[in-house]
Order: C-alpha cells, then structure tokens, then sequence
C-alpha cells in the first residue's frame, strides 16, 4: 500500500489543474496554522471568500467557480485542520476558533469587509463568522448548510457515521454515490475527497444550530441555497426553518441538486445574489 499523504497530494494536483479559470495558491499563517487559499478573479474586483464543506476541500468549488471569478476577487479555502493543504498546530475546538482563524485569514490576506460564502459545513462556519463578524461581512450565501436550519436526516447519518468513524475512500465513495443518487458529481473533486479520507485529519468543531434570535438580529445581506433532492437533510423544512428564522434572507431551492452535487449547480444563484 502507497503513502496516504503522496496519493492525496497527486489526486489534489490533478484535481487542481482542472481547475477552469487561472488560479494562484497563496499561504497565510495563523496561530492555528498555516492556511491554503486558491485565488481567482481579477485583482481589483471586490473580494469573496469559499469555505467548502467538511472533508470536501477547496476544490469542491471547482465547478462552481466562473461565474464568481467573473465578477469578484475569489479565495477559496483548505480549512485548517481538515482534510487538505492547511495542517493544524493548534485544534480549532470552539466555534470562538472558528472566527478568530477565519479573521486571521482575511487579515493575513490584506482584506477586510468580504463576500463570504459556505457550503454544508462550511456554511455552518460561514454563519458563525457572520454573527460574531458581521462588520467583516458584505453579503453571506449558505449553500445546504448543515446543522443551521435542521438536523441531519436518519438516514444520511446511518451511511455518514462509517465515514466519521472509520474513514476511507472506499466509505467516502459510498456515501456520496448514495447520497447523489446516482448524479454526475466531478471525479477529480471526488478523487480528492476520497483520497482525503485516508489522511488523518482533526476533529471538526463540534456545531451547534444558532440562537434563532440572533439569527434573526443579523442585518447582513443573505441567501440560502437548499439542495431540493438532498439527503442530508429535508430540503423543505431547512427552507422553510430559513425563512421563519431569518425573514430578510433570500432562500432559494435548487430542483434536482443534492447536498454532494453542490456547490456546483449553485454557481447562478450565488453570482447573481453578489451583483
């Protein structure tokens, strides 16, 4: 058997050179650790921030990114501690973790107010930025976040927890092909994931739905992008828990779209919400 690390690093270099529009990598260094960030766009557009879903690393935008790249200044994030290229020097353990690496990374990177989005749990930590930064943020888009609006499903969990517990490729691979149905998902994206799961990685931080008050509370522009065919979770009780919660944010369902199909499919949504 070949080294996990080198057979991760090959899928994410293939993975990376698909990549559809020019793209640079760039290094910050937090107190966490130093954080990987791809970057697209033009230099002097309005700057975006990606944060890609647990074990999904930055990649998983790769379908989902020119039409931001077209119109903003786009970094695209290998959360620190996660499967990726942003190994941990220190846990992140607390979601106080969470926003003080996410503002290290944009103070590192020369930005200040950014457009910021997440997907699954990067949404999660989109969101709990939003609510503790929210003079850092322009505009927030939450594609399928999870654990935000509603619980995970039963039987998104029954596959998922193989893969919490004992991760592989193999798990990795199963559970997505379940979950998309069958759905074209990208196969160097899915490579990368898979080969991702046989890295060791840390613990994520463990997620807490927000106090809906303080949901509610949040002035800062939003949209929220329901997978409409997702089995992580129910598509119409996180829309409709999204419009109760936070009635000035824009939701929006995708026909079709699983949780593991997006980010891409939510490109339109997202760089029309940004105009």
């Amino acid at each position: 058997m070949g080294d996990p690390r080198l057979a991760f690093d090959a899928a994410y270099d293939a993975a990376l050179a698909r990549w559809p529009v020019p793209v640079r990598s760039e290094e910050v260094a937090t107190r966490f650790g130093t954080t990987h960030v791809l970057v697209s766009g033009a230099a002097a557009a309005p700057p975006l921030v990606l944060l890609p879903g647990g074990g999904a690393t930055a990649l998983a935008w790769s379908r989902a990114i020119r039409l931001p790249a077209a119109v903003r200044r786009v970094h695209v994030l290998d959360p620190v501690g996660d499967a990726g290229r942003s190994p941990a020097t220190t846990p992140l353990t607390s979601t106080d973790d969470v926003t003080d690496w996410l503002e290290e990374v944009l103070d590192g990177l020369g930005l200040g107010a950014v457009d910021l989005a997440g997907h699954s749990y990067g949404g999660w930590q989109a969101l709990t930025f939003a609510l503790d930064r929210p003079a850092r943020v322009r505009r927030l888009a939450l594609v399928d976040p999870t654990t935000t609006f509603s619980g995970f499903s039963p039987g998104y969990l029954l596959h998922a927890v193989p893969v919490l517990t004992r991760p592989s490729a193999a798990r990795m691979r199963s559970l997505v092909r379940w979950e998309t149905g069958g759905r074209p998902v990208d196969d160097a994206w899915l490579d990368v994931a898979a080969a991702g799961a046989d890295v060791p990685a840390a613990a994520p931080v463990r997620t807490r739905r927000p106090d809906p008050a303080r949901l509610g509370a949040l002035t800062v522009p939003t949209l929220v992008v329901v997978a409409g065919d997702g089995r992580a979770q129910d598509a119409r009780q996180v829309a409709r828990r999204a419009a109760q919660v936070m009635p000035r944010a824009t939701v929006v369902t995708l026909p079709g779209a699983t949780h593991h199909t997006l980010p891409a499919g939510a490109e339109q949504a997202l760089t029309e919400f940004l105009r």
